[in-house]
């Protein structure tokens, strides 16, 4: 049975994974405006500079569901403070970093150090909330990462401009002190259910999400029709099909097929692949096309942001609030309808000679959209399971946004690349207005899947497992 927590004990909850969860959020973006600048002082070529980024990315990616099904295993709050002490052990070595080669390698340990830390945050969240409290509380928490991942370029250029690119890394050192403390201090420990690790499972997820991603960043350098993509993609693919033969047969399933069932959760996985396919890819083009194009530095485009950043601290956590009055599905339809009036909206303006103003509106009508439908989304997929299974969900969940976000960034990259070019201001502005095409008819079908979410009424609970 799943035990009470008093108020200060949830506001303590919320907080502390609010708070680890904002520090790796902030690194999946922050060290993008100090690229040029790490580029120069390693000299190492674009092809592999491009890894201190997808390397952390790709092991976050890949390790999601095993953090989780370890969380649920041997403890979400004991595994939960060793996610916090890896990622600032590995910040220390990216600030420390000599080579290139060595800040990759380093890259790697902190995706590794996040993929403990997110799904498992939100399982200890989810767990300390009663239903009809859960949504406002992930309103506050998705609008506390949002910030963080649309505030990371400006963040890190204007630490680079100021101290320089290793204190991009150093800050998560106190950050993380301050967190692990209280994760063993004020944080209640809970497990998932007690049956035996799932290993074959954990091996089958992992190297299918490394094989899919690998094809997914690889798709725009070396070709989509490539002998090492479609080989690599096809692989993945197999491998997947493989986990799920795996799942639906072993009598301890990492991620059990039967939640699939519930339409809150089959749908909200499809609705958060398409929200964060549209949300991480047009946060990828949008500030390469303002700087680019209008010609803003770093802090100045993070500061041009706002219209869309600032959003989240309002909307999302009073979507949270009347979610438990009219349901998930409104809100996530609107939200992502309203996105994609925003990005058609952009596209139909840019142009060589835009200037930024036109661009606030849309900015925010999109801002707005996507701050609904991101709590809405989350407590539709953790609702729909049982709170012994939230860990699971969680993994799910994080794995669905993740390759979301690399999807959507690979298809805009693609539209960019078949439309448009970086070198003048008005080839950038020809693929963005493309790219931005595009990213609209995504934000669309994700409305389109959420109507199939049920009705607040009819969102069930998955029954326990009958060996849990």
């Amino acid at each position: 049975m799943q035990e009470s927590y008093d108020g200060n004990q949830k506001n303590w909850v919320l907080g502390i994974t609010s708070l680890a969860s904002f520090m790796v959020a902030l690194d999946t973006q922050v060290l993008t405006s100090a690229l040029a600048t790490i580029r120069a002082e390693f000299g190492a070529p674009m092809e592999t500079l491009q890894w201190t980024v997808n390397a952390f990315n790709l092991s976050f990616a890949v390790l999601l569901l095993t953090g989780a099904a370890l969380g649920d295993r041997f403890g979400r709050r004991r595994l939960f403070a060793a996610g916090i002490v890896l990622f600032m052990a590995s910040s220390v070595a990216c600030a420390l970093s000599t080579g290139i080669l060595s800040l990759i390698a380093a890259r790697i340990a902190q995706g590794a150090g996040s993929a403990l830390i997110m799904p498992l945050g939100m399982a200890l969240l989810s767990t300390a909330f009663p239903k009809e409290e859960r949504a406002r509380a992930l309103g506050i928490f998705s609008g506390v990462v949002g910030v963080a991942v649309l505030a990371g370029p400006a963040i890190g250029g204007a630490i680079t401009e100021s101290l320089g690119w290793p204190w991009i890394f150093w800050i998560n050192l106190p950050i993380g002190l301050v967190a692990v403390v209280m994760v063993m201090t004020r944080l209640r420990e809970s497990f998932g259910p007690t049956a035996k690790l799932d290993i074959a499972g954990l091996v089958l997820v992992a190297v299918s999400a490394f094989a899919l991603v690998w094809g997914l960043l690889r798709g725009n350098g070396a070709g989509w029709t490539s002998p090492e993509v479609v080989t690599v993609l096809a692989a993945g693919s197999l491998l997947a099909l493989a986990f799920v033969a795996w799942e639906l047969q072993t009598s301890a399933p990492m991620v059990p097929m039967r939640l699939f069932r519930s339409r809150a959760l089959s749908s909200g996985i499809v609705a958060t692949f398409l929200l964060y396919g549209t949300m991480y890819s047009v946060l990828f083009l949008l500030p390469q096309f303002l700087q680019s194009a209008l010609g803003y530095g770093p802090l100045g485009v993070g500061l041009r942001l706002l219209p869309w950043t600032a959003t989240l601290f309002v909307t999302a956590p009073i979507a949270g609030n009347i979610v438990n009055r009219i349901g998930e599905r409104p809100l996530v339809v609107a939200g992502l309808s309203l996105q994609a009036i925003g990005l058609f909206w952009i596209a139909a303006i840019i142009a060589p000679d835009t200037a930024y103003a036109p661009m606030i509106a849309p900015l925010i009508v999109a801002g707005v959209g996507v701050s609904m439908s991101m709590p809405a989304v989350q407590n539709a997929v953790l609702s729909s399971v049982s709170p012994v299974e939230m860990g699971k969900a969680s993994g799910v969940f994080n794995m669905g946004r993740f390759l979301g976000g690399m999807f959507g960034v690979a298809l805009l990259v693609a539209v960019f690349s078949g439309t448009g070019a970086i070198g003048s201001a008005a080839g950038f502005s020809t693929g963005f207005a493309s790219a931005m095409l595009v990213a609209a008819v995504l934000s669309l079908l994700g409305a389109l899947a959420g109507l199939f979410l049920p009705a607040r009424k009819q969102v069930a609970t998955a029954p326990t497992p009958q060996n849990a």
